[in-house]
């Protein structure tokens, strides 16, 4: 029981991990659009 709640626990941690990772590569992609954007205007 205890090596099944352990590896739920890392497996939890792993996918929270990636997705932290996802949105801050997200949050960086827009980010440079919105200076593309701010270039072309100028």
């Amino acid at each position: 029981m205890n090596k099944l709640i352990s590896i739920l626990v890392a497996a939890l941690a792993f996918v929270t991990l990636n997705a932290c990772n996802t949105v801050q590569g997200v949050g960086k992609d827009i980010e440079k659009g919105g200076e593309a954007i701010q270039k072309a205007v100028k």
